[in-house]
């Protein structure tokens, strides 16, 4: 009983790494011509002699789906290797007819990032790297029936080092993960169709463990989540099985679960393979890929400015709580940040504007002045002689913007009119004041 009351939640700390494997939304699979649209398409018809792995085909890398990669690398924090390379992982399944996966090993595309969750947990990711997918297994009354026409869909698979002793992060985590690859284009990582798919690697460990850096001699991973909330149940159940097992005196055996949902516990599936198993070598069929500073940097601009760097932004800017900013780059899209801004810059209260956009969706597809409107009410309430003086003085303080509109810099007219919307503590429709500034500038 003394042992049972020493093996508990309090004195064995959780110890969890990520694996997320992400579908990118390329128009081809990864090493051939095949369609990647492949849902709701009739089993085995978006196939093709390299993606069913026949003898003498051979494989093509796709570019797109490299530069995608990339893309979600440096998002990540991550710094993008010069050489990289494919290799071969050896493993026998029935979804994988080759017999190997043309995957990444040594040399991934992306490695060494960090990532800030909201509460200030750094997240770090150990690589990212770009492998094909398998086949799909379907298994009815005793056979097994496979579907070839998700194999070879690029699959990018992001690896985070041993970090979380919480698994709230883990879950924050996997949820800024997908925003950021809706964020960018890249992916629609709808787990209900695959598209993204977790895998948590688990072991529990002592204080005097931790204390030292001490990692435990085993994990076990949990294989092939489709949802957020079932991670999360997922991982809890886990830690309560190894932790009856400590009672016991039995160290867990490393090996790989799966979940089962309507039970609410995990279930062993397979031991768990080390990479020297896997049998790794470089893939022959592709050369090495090498990647000179100018193309490195072009992959650079391609970035846009990360939700991350929005937030802080608009808190300084706007003086808006933290809080609000969180909520308002996890809600929204980047075309709905746009249009806060653009309202916020209108002269439109920046809380008022950012918790209608949250909370009431019907007014995120308003025009300028009915959503003006539906914040505060009638904003016609300066007449048309007022309104002249005050874009009179506008366009007097303001001589630089004026000139650069009438060179054609639409976005002058911008700054214009929020200098306006100002002036007027925002009691006119922005539209007005457009128009009006317009006679003016004619």
């Amino acid at each position: 009983m003394e042992n049972d009351l020493k093996i508990t939640k309090e004195n064995y700390k959780l110890v969890l790494g990520l694996e997320i494997h992400l579908h990118l939304n390329t128009k081809k699979k990864m090493f051939c011509l095949c369609n990647a649209d492949i849902w709701e398409r009739e089993p085995n018809t978006v196939t093709c002699p390299v993606c069913l792995g026949l003898p003498g085909a051979l494989p093509v890398p796709n570019e797109e789906a490299i530069r995608k990669t990339q893309i979600l690398g440096l998002a990540l924090g991550c710094s993008l290797n010069e050489n990289s390379r494919f290799d071969r992982k050896h493993y026998f399944y029935p979804d994988l007819p080759k017999g190997y996966q043309i995957s990444q090993y040594k040399q991934p595309l992306c490695k060494e990032g960090v990532v800030e969750l909201d509460n200030g947990f750094k997240v770090e990711i150990e690589r990212v790297h770009l492998e094909e997918d398998v086949a799909k297994s379907f298994h009815k009354k005793g056979k097994t029936f496979l579907d070839f026409n998700k194999s070879g869909v690029p699959l990018v698979e992001i690896v985070t080092k041993p970090i979380f002793s919480d698994v709230k992060d883990a879950v924050e985590f996997c949820k800024k993960v997908q925003y950021i690859v809706r964020f960018l284009g890249i992916g629609d990582v709808d787990m209900e169709k695959g598209q993204m798919r977790l895998e948590a690697n688990i072991s529990l460990r002592t204080k005097e463990m931790e204390e030292k850096g001490e990692l435990a001699p085993y994990k076990v991973e949990i294989k092939n989540i489709n949802s957020f909330r079932f991670m999360e149940r997922a991982v809890n159940a886990e830690v309560e099985r190894q932790l009856e097992l400590f009672k016991k005196g039995i160290i867990p055996v490393q090996e790989n679960r799966g979940f089962d949902e309507d039970k609410g516990v995990t279930v062993s599936q397979r031991s768990k393979e080390e990479a020297k198993d896997y049998r790794y070598f470089p893939e022959p069929d592709i050369p090495s890929m090498v990647f000179d500073s100018s193309y490195i940097e072009s992959i650079k601009k391609e970035i846009p400015e990360l939700p991350y760097n929005i937030k802080n932004r608009f808190i300084a800017d706007y003086k808006i709580p933290n809080e609000l900013a969180v909520r308002l780059v996890n809600n929204l899209n980047k075309d709905l940040l746009k249009k806060y801004e653009h309202m916020v810059k209108l002269g439109l209260d920046a809380t008022k504007v950012a918790n209608v956009l949250i909370n009431k969706k019907e007014t995120r597809s308003m025009p300028d002045d009915e959503f003006s409107n539906y914040i505060g009410g009638e904003k016609n309430l300066i007449n048309d002689d007022k309104l002249e003086e005050v874009i009179k003085k506008a366009l007097e303080l303001n001589q630089r913007a004026v000139a650069d509109y009438k060179n054609g810099k639409e976005n002058s007219l911008q700054f214009l009119i929020g200098q306006v919307m100002k002036e007027t503590k925002g009691n006119i429709s922005p539209d007005k004041v457009k128009e009006a500034l317009l006679k003016a500038l004619s």
